[in-house]
């Protein structure tokens, strides 16, 4: 059962600074490197590699993909790439929707402390393999319980309390069909994926000068996602990097060009982050960025570096199946 709280003040996202040095196996408990791609349904197997990067300075992977094309086998292609350093823990896969958290190989950190969880929010998405919805992939390890939240929400400018609506009902959903009153929080929630809120309430070529004079905080007051959590609507508490790169979509495939004829350019693609009031954990973002060097999609793939430190180390789950529940947006 997810807990519902009430707060008498809404704080909205949380906008966070970038700590660049992570003192990986050192200064934190666990590292977790985050990554939301959209794909639009087209699939480049050595951006794969670029996707991941060279640098392995993390304990988790968590890769959410929207809009993955039929008929392939994203864990494979993704193992095959970190067959030196990672292995799969689990996966979340509705269609087009697809989640996977990877460990360190032969490593203590895998056990079988997981749940999976998906919820369609409907429309005619389905039908052409561009579920929207979420999965997700709730999941204990070195006593930190955490759940993983990969979506794909409706799209255009003009569904946003429609959006809003599909985030409280995900919220409410997931991992909620046993009923457990006795359901714990998570440590650590993170929402990941094409939330679809656009920039809204300037025109186009208004952004254009915007992004070429690299004046992006001065976009981020334009932003729905960020107005709407601002209100109350969701994702209050949450935490969110600095939006310091460009908009990740809606590219010219191929390139590094937006295209301004069908749509204002927008940060669809996201990463937010919350840790439970209530849970000696800390966390420290150590990098926010879009990966421009993808270019196969009309969307650029976000990734985010968080490592969390424990104040006291949490005691672990008593149970060998996590019962978490998801604070309500």
């Amino acid at each position: 059962m997810n807990q519902i709280r009430l707060e008498a003040t809404q704080e909205g996202i949380k906008t966070v600074g970038v700590e660049k040095l992570c003192g990986f196996s050192t200064n934190s408990l666990l590292c977790i490197c985050i990554v939301t791609w959209n794909m639009n349904g087209k699939l480049s197997n050595e951006e794969f590699a670029e996707l991941v990067g060279s640098d392995r300075k993390f304990d988790l992977l968590v890769v959410g993909f929207q809009e993955v094309p039929r008929g392939n086998n994203i864990a494979k292609l993704l193992q095959a790439v970190l067959v030196e350093t990672h292995s799969l823990l689990g996966e979340s896969i509705m269609q087009s929707l697809q989640l996977f958290v990877f460990g360190p190989k032969n490593s203590e950190l895998f056990n079988n402390e997981m749940k999976v969880d998906k919820h369609n929010v409907g429309g005619f998405g389905g039908l052409i393999r561009r579920k929207k919805g979420a999965v997700a992939i709730s999941i204990s390890l070195k006593g930190i319980r955490m759940v993983f939240i990969a979506c794909h929400l409706s799209a255009h400018a003009r569904y946003v309390e429609k959006r809003n609506f599909q985030c409280r009902q995900i919220s409410h959903s997931l991992f909620s069909k046993n009923g457990n009153p006795d359901a714990r929080p998570s440590h650590l929630t993170v929402w990941l994926g094409d939330l679809n809120y656009r920039i809204q309430g300037i025109d186009k070529q208004s952004v254009k000068n915007l992004i070429q004079k690299n004046l992006l905080e001065l976009l981020t007051s334009k932003d729905q996602l960020l107005q709407e959590a601002e209100r109350g609507q969701m994702f209050d508490g949450y935490c969110e990097g600095n939006l310091a790169f460009k908009p990740t979509y809606k590219y010219n495939i191929g390139s590094n060009n937006y295209d301004y004829k069908l749509r204002v350019p927008s940060w669809t693609d996201r990463i937010l982050y919350k840790i439970d009031k209530f849970s000696e954990i800390d966390a420290t973002l150590h990098s926010y960025e879009s990966i421009d060097c993808i270019h196969s999609s009309d969307h650029k793939p976000v990734k985010a570096h968080l490592c969390l430190k424990a104040n006291q180390i949490p005691s672990p789950s008593p149970s060998p199946s996590p019962s978490h529940s998801i604070a309500v947006l």
